[in-house]
């Protein structure tokens, strides 16, 4: 091994050494999240860069008409999404006071999304095709939010810029910082282009479901939900699934979750 592949294989250790950190983004809740995260970027970053990314969104949104037009629905997807917010402090206590942001999207597209800090949007194509109901759209936000809670895209950006440095070597040490500065555009390709994994999928999942639990919707419209999903990807495939892969074992561990959050639904219709 030359000795200028040697310095480039320390710098490059160096690297991950200093700037990755493992982290618990959130706290387990009843539904027990307990998976340490590795990440490269830092929390400020990521929330900066999807709030830009976000920006750009609704003025895209706004110069084709398109954003809360249907003020029914808006006021709906607001009433849904203030009910679930302030459960988010079950996982973690900073979450009630970040800067949430609940808006539509007039289009046929079925979608949904909420970026890092809060930043949630509902495609009407999503609630108007699947005839959701208020539960059914607190279990698609409540999926959604989790993956916030969890930063699951602080951390596929954190796997992208790791493979990037152990790929180039030294050479990444400033090709990654000069990524750190394009981080929205970075932000809106993990949330609209690239699939979640299946563990950050479950783990959504297990949030979400808890989190409409709490705040009074009954859990089993999650199971529905996904059926009525299951349904349209038969006839061509929904751009949501298409970030969200949804194997045929979902609904399944779905269905055997529902028992374990159950009581706290059951809790919250009393109060």
């Amino acid at each position: 091994m030359t000795r200028k592949l040697m310095l480039s294989l320390a710098a490059t250790c160096a690297l991950c050494v200093v700037a990755c950190q493992t982290v618990q983004t959130t706290n387990p809740g009843a539904i027990g999240v307990t998976r340490k995260q590795q990440m490269l970027v830092s929390e400020e970053q990521v929330e900066q860069a999807s709030a830009q990314a976000y920006q750009q969104q609704l003025a895209e949104a706004k110069s084709k008409d398109a954003l809360n037009k249907d003020s029914k629905l808006t006021a709906r997807v607001r009433a849904v999404s203030q009910r679930l917010v302030p459960q988010t402090a079950t996982f973690r206590p900073d979450a009630p006071k970040w800067n949430w942001e609940f808006n539509t999207l007039q289009t046929d597209e079925l979608n949904a999304y909420c970026m890092p800090g809060g930043k949630i949007m509902v495609y009407s194509g999503l609630v108007d095709k699947l005839d959701l109901s208020d539960a059914e759209m607190a279990a698609v936000i409540g999926h959604e939010i989790g993956h916030a809670l969890r930063e699951h895209s602080r951390e596929r950006i954190s796997r992208q810029y790791a493979q990037q440095v152990a790929l180039s070597g030294a050479a990444a040490l400033t090709g990654a910082g000069e990524a750190l500065t394009s981080l929205a555009g970075t932000v809106a390709n993990v949330t609209f282009q690239l699939p979640h994994s299946r563990e950050q999928e479950s783990e959504a999942d297990r949030i979400g479901l808890e989190l409409m639990a709490r705040a009074g919707y009954d859990p089993n419209a999650a199971v529905s939900v996904w059926k009525k999903m299951m349904a349209q990807e038969k006839s061509g495939q929904p751009q949501f699934l298409s970030t969200h892969p949804s194997p045929s074992s979902r609904i399944q561990d779905l269905q055997a979750l529902v028992p374990k959050v159950l009581p706290l639904y059951q809790k919250s219709a009393k109060t």
